[in-house]
Protein backbone atom coordinates (compact mmCIF):
# COMPACT_ATOMS: atom_id res chain seq x y z
CA UNK A 1 0.00 0.00 0.00
CA UNK A 2 1.47 3.44 -1.01
CA UNK A 3 1.66 6.51 1.45
CA UNK A 4 -1.52 8.03 -0.82
CA UNK A 5 -3.00 4.84 0.18
CA UNK A 6 -2.40 5.18 3.60
CA UNK A 7 -3.70 8.67 3.81
CA UNK A 8 -6.94 8.44 2.71
CA UNK A 9 -7.58 5.58 4.85
CA UNK A 10 -6.50 7.25 7.93
CA UNK A 11 -8.70 10.74 6.52
CA UNK A 12 -11.67 8.54 6.24
CA UNK A 13 -11.00 6.47 9.50
CA UNK A 14 -11.26 10.66 11.06
CA UNK A 15 -14.32 11.07 9.59
CA UNK A 16 -15.91 8.30 10.46
CA UNK A 17 -15.04 8.33 14.07
CA UNK A 18 -14.89 12.45 14.65
CA UNK A 19 -17.16 13.90 12.17
CA UNK A 20 -19.19 16.32 14.33
CA UNK A 21 -22.53 15.32 13.68
CA UNK A 22 -22.64 12.00 11.73
CA UNK A 23 -19.03 10.29 13.40
CA UNK A 24 -19.18 7.38 16.19
CA UNK A 25 -17.44 9.58 19.06
CA UNK A 26 -20.56 12.37 18.32
CA UNK A 27 -23.41 9.18 17.91
CA UNK A 28 -21.67 7.52 21.58
CA UNK A 29 -21.72 11.31 23.60
CA UNK A 30 -25.51 11.50 22.25
CA UNK A 31 -26.19 7.96 23.34
CA UNK A 32 -24.19 8.62 26.53
CA UNK A 33 -26.13 11.87 26.84
CA UNK A 34 -29.56 10.36 26.49
CA UNK A 35 -29.30 7.23 28.92
CA UNK A 36 -27.97 10.02 31.88
CA UNK A 37 -31.45 11.71 30.93
CA UNK A 38 -33.71 9.26 30.79
CA UNK A 39 -32.09 7.34 33.90
CA UNK A 40 -32.43 11.39 35.66
CA UNK A 41 -36.17 11.40 34.30
CA UNK A 42 -37.30 7.75 35.34
CA UNK A 43 -36.10 8.34 39.32
CA UNK A 44 -38.20 11.85 38.90
CA UNK A 45 -40.96 9.81 38.10
CA UNK A 46 -40.55 6.71 40.47
CA UNK A 47 -40.19 9.55 43.61
CA UNK A 48 -43.35 11.70 42.45
CA UNK A 49 -45.57 8.28 42.33
CA UNK A 50 -44.38 7.42 45.97
CA UNK A 51 -44.61 10.85 47.14
CA UNK A 52 -48.33 10.31 45.44
CA UNK A 53 -48.73 7.66 47.64
CA UNK A 54 -48.35 9.80 50.93
CA UNK A 55 -44.25 7.55 51.15
CA UNK A 56 -40.61 8.83 50.24
CA UNK A 57 -38.44 7.07 47.78
CA UNK A 58 -35.15 5.01 48.70
CA UNK A 59 -31.87 4.04 46.86
CA UNK A 60 -33.41 0.58 47.31
CA UNK A 61 -36.62 1.54 45.51
CA UNK A 62 -35.08 3.25 42.88
CA UNK A 63 -32.71 0.61 42.38
CA UNK A 64 -35.44 -2.24 42.10
CA UNK A 65 -37.63 0.05 39.82
CA UNK A 66 -34.71 1.32 37.60
CA UNK A 67 -32.99 -2.14 37.66
CA UNK A 68 -29.61 -0.42 38.32
CA UNK A 69 -26.98 -1.32 40.52
CA UNK A 70 -26.29 0.99 43.66
CA UNK A 71 -23.08 2.64 42.38
CA UNK A 72 -25.06 3.63 39.34
CA UNK A 73 -28.77 4.82 41.47
CA UNK A 74 -26.18 7.38 43.73
CA UNK A 75 -24.63 8.84 40.71
CA UNK A 76 -28.84 9.49 39.35
CA UNK A 77 -29.39 10.57 42.49
CA UNK A 78 -26.24 13.38 43.15
CA UNK A 79 -27.03 14.65 39.86
CA UNK A 80 -30.41 15.53 41.16
CA UNK A 81 -29.28 17.02 44.01
CA UNK A 82 -26.80 18.95 41.79
CA UNK A 83 -29.68 19.87 39.82
CA UNK A 84 -31.52 21.01 42.93
CA UNK A 85 -34.26 18.60 42.16
CA UNK A 86 -34.14 16.44 44.78
CA UNK A 87 -33.25 16.58 48.70
CA UNK A 88 -32.37 13.08 50.39
CA UNK A 89 -32.48 12.90 54.48
CA UNK A 90 -33.19 10.06 56.85
CA UNK A 91 -35.98 9.26 55.96
CA UNK A 92 -35.68 8.87 52.02
CA UNK A 93 -35.91 10.93 49.27
CA UNK A 94 -37.81 13.90 48.24
CA UNK A 95 -38.70 16.33 45.16
CA UNK A 96 -38.16 19.88 45.84
CA UNK A 97 -40.68 22.25 44.07
CA UNK A 98 -38.90 22.46 41.13
CA UNK A 99 -37.89 18.93 40.88
CA UNK A 100 -41.69 17.94 41.10
CA UNK A 101 -42.75 20.72 37.98
CA UNK A 102 -39.68 18.99 36.19
CA UNK A 103 -41.44 15.17 37.39
CA UNK A 104 -45.03 16.25 36.09
CA UNK A 105 -43.25 17.49 32.52
CA UNK A 106 -42.11 13.72 32.02
CA UNK A 107 -45.29 12.51 33.01
CA UNK A 108 -47.51 14.95 30.50
CA UNK A 109 -44.95 14.08 27.64
CA UNK A 110 -45.75 10.49 28.56
CA UNK A 111 -49.38 10.50 28.84
CA UNK A 112 -50.11 13.05 25.91
CA UNK A 113 -47.85 10.44 24.18
CA UNK A 114 -50.35 7.71 24.62
CA UNK A 115 -53.10 9.50 23.90
CA UNK A 116 -51.75 10.01 20.58
CA UNK A 117 -50.90 6.66 19.83
CA UNK A 118 -54.43 5.56 20.84
CA UNK A 119 -56.29 7.87 19.12
CA UNK A 120 -54.04 8.95 15.66
CA UNK A 121 -52.25 5.64 15.26
CA UNK A 122 -54.86 3.12 16.71
CA UNK A 123 -52.12 1.51 19.25
CA UNK A 124 -53.53 -1.34 21.59
CA UNK A 125 -53.70 -0.40 24.89
CA UNK A 126 -51.18 -2.66 25.86
CA UNK A 127 -48.20 -1.61 24.20
CA UNK A 128 -48.93 2.20 24.44
CA UNK A 129 -46.98 2.03 28.15
CA UNK A 130 -44.00 0.64 26.80
CA UNK A 131 -43.61 2.77 23.54
CA UNK A 132 -44.63 6.41 25.79
CA UNK A 133 -41.22 5.46 28.45
CA UNK A 134 -39.32 5.59 25.10
CA UNK A 135 -40.99 8.60 23.69
CA UNK A 136 -41.09 10.67 26.97
CA UNK A 137 -37.15 11.72 26.88
CA UNK A 138 -37.11 12.77 23.56
CA UNK A 139 -39.62 14.96 22.99
CA UNK A 140 -38.84 19.19 23.72
CA UNK A 141 -41.03 21.52 25.65
CA UNK A 142 -42.04 22.63 22.35
CA UNK A 143 -43.28 19.62 20.92
CA UNK A 144 -45.48 18.45 24.00
CA UNK A 145 -47.23 21.93 23.51
CA UNK A 146 -47.90 21.51 19.89
CA UNK A 147 -49.31 17.33 20.52
CA UNK A 148 -51.54 18.99 23.25
CA UNK A 149 -53.09 21.36 20.91
CA UNK A 150 -53.34 18.41 17.73
CA UNK A 151 -55.32 16.79 20.36
CA UNK A 152 -57.58 18.94 21.89
CA UNK A 153 -55.96 19.21 25.21
CA UNK A 154 -57.38 16.37 26.12
CA UNK A 155 -57.80 15.74 30.25
CA UNK A 156 -56.80 11.93 30.41
CA UNK A 157 -54.80 9.46 28.74
CA UNK A 158 -56.30 6.58 27.42
CA UNK A 159 -56.04 4.49 30.97
CA UNK A 160 -57.81 7.50 32.86
CA UNK A 161 -54.83 9.13 34.33
CA UNK A 162 -55.15 12.85 34.54
CA UNK A 163 -53.04 14.30 32.28
CA UNK A 164 -50.63 17.41 34.00
CA UNK A 165 -51.81 20.55 32.96
CA UNK A 166 -49.02 23.00 31.49
CA UNK A 167 -48.90 25.06 34.62
CA UNK A 168 -47.35 21.93 36.02
CA UNK A 169 -51.15 21.57 38.16
CA UNK A 170 -52.62 18.09 37.89
CA UNK A 171 -56.47 16.87 39.17
CA UNK A 172 -56.88 14.20 41.93
CA UNK A 173 -58.00 10.88 40.78
CA UNK A 174 -60.40 10.63 42.85
CA UNK A 175 -61.28 6.66 42.50
CA UNK A 176 -61.14 3.75 44.35
CA UNK A 177 -60.26 0.33 43.55
CA UNK A 178 -62.89 -2.27 42.59
CA UNK A 179 -61.92 -3.98 45.81
CA UNK A 180 -63.75 -1.54 47.84
CA UNK A 181 -66.83 -0.95 45.81
CA UNK A 182 -70.09 -2.08 47.37
CA UNK A 183 -71.76 -5.12 45.31
CA UNK A 184 -74.90 -4.02 43.39
CA UNK A 185 -73.90 -0.53 43.08
CA UNK A 186 -73.40 0.42 39.49
CA UNK A 187 -69.80 2.60 39.01
CA UNK A 188 -67.73 3.82 36.04
CA UNK A 189 -64.41 2.68 35.85
CA UNK A 190 -62.04 5.85 35.84
CA UNK A 191 -58.47 4.46 35.94
CA UNK A 192 -56.81 1.50 34.48
CA UNK A 193 -53.24 0.90 36.18
CA UNK A 194 -50.89 -0.50 33.25
CA UNK A 195 -48.39 -1.91 35.63
CA UNK A 196 -47.34 -4.50 36.45
CA UNK A 197 -47.77 -5.67 32.95
CA UNK A 198 -49.10 -9.09 33.69
CA UNK A 199 -51.70 -7.64 35.52
CA UNK A 200 -52.82 -5.13 32.92
CA UNK A 201 -52.64 -7.97 30.30
CA UNK A 202 -55.42 -9.90 32.49
CA UNK A 203 -57.26 -6.76 32.51
CA UNK A 204 -57.13 -6.52 29.04
CA UNK A 205 -58.54 -10.01 28.43
CA UNK A 206 -61.44 -8.95 30.50
CA UNK A 207 -62.32 -6.08 27.64
CA UNK A 208 -62.14 -3.29 30.21
CA UNK A 209 -61.74 0.15 29.42
CA UNK A 210 -62.69 3.63 31.30
CA UNK A 211 -65.81 4.60 31.16
CA UNK A 212 -67.20 1.62 31.30
CA UNK A 213 -70.43 0.77 33.66
CA UNK A 214 -69.46 -1.75 35.60
CA UNK A 215 -71.11 -3.76 38.63
CA UNK A 216 -69.88 -5.96 41.44
CA UNK A 217 -72.43 -8.57 41.19
CA UNK A 218 -70.35 -11.28 43.36
CA UNK A 219 -67.76 -10.63 45.84
CA UNK A 220 -65.85 -13.37 46.89
CA UNK A 221 -62.74 -13.65 49.23
CA UNK A 222 -60.30 -14.30 46.05
CA UNK A 223 -62.51 -12.70 43.08
CA UNK A 224 -65.03 -10.64 42.25
CA UNK A 225 -67.77 -11.41 39.74
CA UNK A 226 -68.51 -8.06 37.89
CA UNK A 227 -71.28 -7.22 35.13
CA UNK A 228 -69.80 -4.72 32.30
CA UNK A 229 -72.18 -4.45 28.76
CA UNK A 230 -74.38 -7.14 29.62
CA UNK A 231 -71.56 -9.81 29.87
CA UNK A 232 -70.26 -11.03 33.26
CA UNK A 233 -66.63 -11.44 34.09
CA UNK A 234 -64.56 -13.14 36.86
CA UNK A 235 -62.03 -11.17 38.47
CA UNK A 236 -59.50 -11.94 40.90
CA UNK A 237 -59.08 -9.62 43.61
CA UNK A 238 -55.39 -8.36 43.07
CA UNK A 239 -56.59 -7.83 39.32
CA UNK A 240 -59.33 -5.84 40.62
CA UNK A 241 -57.16 -3.99 42.61
CA UNK A 242 -55.76 -2.18 39.82
CA UNK A 243 -58.94 -1.53 38.87
CA UNK A 244 -60.09 1.94 39.99
CA UNK A 245 -64.15 3.32 39.74
CA UNK A 246 -66.20 6.36 40.66
CA UNK A 247 -69.90 7.36 40.93
CA UNK A 248 -71.98 7.93 37.30
CA UNK A 249 -72.11 11.66 37.29
CA UNK A 250 -75.54 13.07 35.50
CA UNK A 251 -72.93 14.66 33.25
CA UNK A 252 -71.03 11.15 32.00
CA UNK A 253 -74.19 11.19 29.46
CA UNK A 254 -73.89 7.37 29.62
CA UNK A 255 -76.98 5.43 27.31
CA UNK A 256 -78.51 3.60 29.65
CA UNK A 257 -79.74 0.27 26.78
CA UNK A 258 -76.65 0.12 24.75
CA UNK A 259 -74.30 -2.48 23.41
CA UNK A 260 -71.35 -1.96 21.19
CA UNK A 261 -70.82 -1.97 17.38
CA UNK A 262 -68.55 -4.78 17.94
CA UNK A 263 -71.01 -6.75 19.43
CA UNK A 264 -73.93 -6.87 16.59
CA UNK A 265 -73.76 -10.00 14.94
CA UNK A 266 -74.34 -9.98 10.93
CA UNK A 267 -77.39 -8.98 9.71
CA UNK A 268 -78.16 -7.16 12.94
CA UNK A 269 -79.49 -3.57 13.11
CA UNK A 270 -79.22 -0.93 15.74
CA UNK A 271 -79.04 2.83 16.05
CA UNK A 272 -75.82 5.16 17.48
CA UNK A 273 -76.63 6.11 20.85
CA UNK A 274 -72.61 7.79 20.90
CA UNK A 275 -69.75 7.21 21.37
CA UNK A 276 -67.94 6.04 23.92
CA UNK A 277 -66.49 9.00 26.20
CA UNK A 278 -63.01 7.16 26.48
CA UNK A 279 -62.82 7.52 22.81
CA UNK A 280 -61.22 11.34 21.87
CA UNK A 281 -58.45 13.05 19.19
CA UNK A 282 -58.54 11.43 15.89
CA UNK A 283 -60.50 8.49 16.80
CA UNK A 284 -63.37 10.20 17.53
CA UNK A 285 -63.26 12.49 14.14
CA UNK A 286 -63.00 9.60 11.90
CA UNK A 287 -65.85 7.71 13.37
CA UNK A 288 -68.05 10.98 13.01
CA UNK A 289 -66.48 11.68 9.63
CA UNK A 290 -68.10 8.18 8.72
CA UNK A 291 -71.42 9.33 9.79
CA UNK A 292 -71.63 7.47 12.91
CA UNK A 293 -73.47 10.02 14.98
CA UNK A 294 -76.20 9.73 17.33
CA UNK A 295 -79.60 8.32 15.72
CA UNK A 296 -78.09 6.72 12.49
CA UNK A 297 -78.93 3.61 11.85
CA UNK A 298 -76.50 0.58 11.53
CA UNK A 299 -76.46 -2.73 10.17
CA UNK A 300 -73.67 -5.37 10.07
CA UNK A 301 -73.31 -6.12 6.65
CA UNK A 302 -70.33 -8.81 6.33
CA UNK A 303 -68.47 -10.43 8.47
CA UNK A 304 -64.97 -11.27 7.94
CA UNK A 305 -63.65 -15.10 8.44
CA UNK A 306 -60.40 -13.82 10.33
CA UNK A 307 -62.29 -11.36 12.29
CA UNK A 308 -60.78 -7.88 11.41
CA UNK A 309 -62.27 -5.65 9.97
CA UNK A 310 -65.97 -6.04 9.49
CA UNK A 311 -68.21 -4.13 7.41
CA UNK A 312 -71.03 -1.89 7.84
CA UNK A 313 -73.89 -0.07 6.30
CA UNK A 314 -73.66 3.38 7.56
CA UNK A 315 -76.00 6.15 5.45
CA UNK A 316 -76.59 3.78 2.23
CA UNK A 317 -72.50 3.37 2.22
CA UNK A 318 -70.39 0.39 3.15
CA UNK A 319 -67.24 0.97 5.55
CA UNK A 320 -64.98 -1.57 6.96
CA UNK A 321 -64.07 -1.26 11.06
CA UNK A 322 -61.32 -2.96 13.25
CA UNK A 323 -63.12 -4.50 16.02
CA UNK A 324 -61.15 -1.60 18.41
CA UNK A 325 -63.12 1.16 16.05
CA UNK A 326 -66.37 -0.50 16.42
CA UNK A 327 -66.23 -1.37 20.56
CA UNK A 328 -65.70 2.41 20.51
CA UNK A 329 -69.39 3.03 19.29
CA UNK A 330 -72.37 2.45 21.69
CA UNK A 331 -75.48 0.83 19.80
CA UNK A 332 -79.34 0.75 20.93
CA UNK A 333 -80.36 -2.63 19.11
CA UNK A 334 -83.12 -3.08 17.02
CA UNK A 335 -85.63 -5.85 18.09
CA UNK A 336 -85.96 -8.24 15.62
CA UNK A 337 -88.86 -10.25 14.07
CA UNK A 338 -89.02 -12.72 16.73
CA UNK A 339 -88.96 -9.59 19.63
CA UNK A 340 -85.68 -10.36 20.44
CA UNK A 341 -82.88 -7.67 20.44
CA UNK A 342 -80.27 -7.91 17.33
CA UNK A 343 -77.06 -8.38 19.31
CA UNK A 344 -75.77 -11.76 21.55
Amino acid sequence: MNALSIGVAAALLVVILAAPKFGLLARWKRHRAYRAKSRSEDALKHILAWQHRSKLASLESLAGTMGLRPAAVLRVVAGLQTAGWVESGAGGIALTASGERRALEVVRAHRLWERHLSDDANMPMGKLHPAAERAEHSLSRQQVAELDAHLGHPQHDPHGDPIPRPDGTISALNAVSLNEWPAGRPALIAHLEDEPQAVFRQILLANLRPMQVVRVAESGPNHLAVEIDGRQHRIERSTAANIHVREIRPQDALPTERTRLSDLVQGACGEVAGLSPDCQGLSRRRLLDLGLTPGTRVEVALDNTFGDPRAFRVRGTTVALRRQQAEQVLIRPFPSSDGAETAP
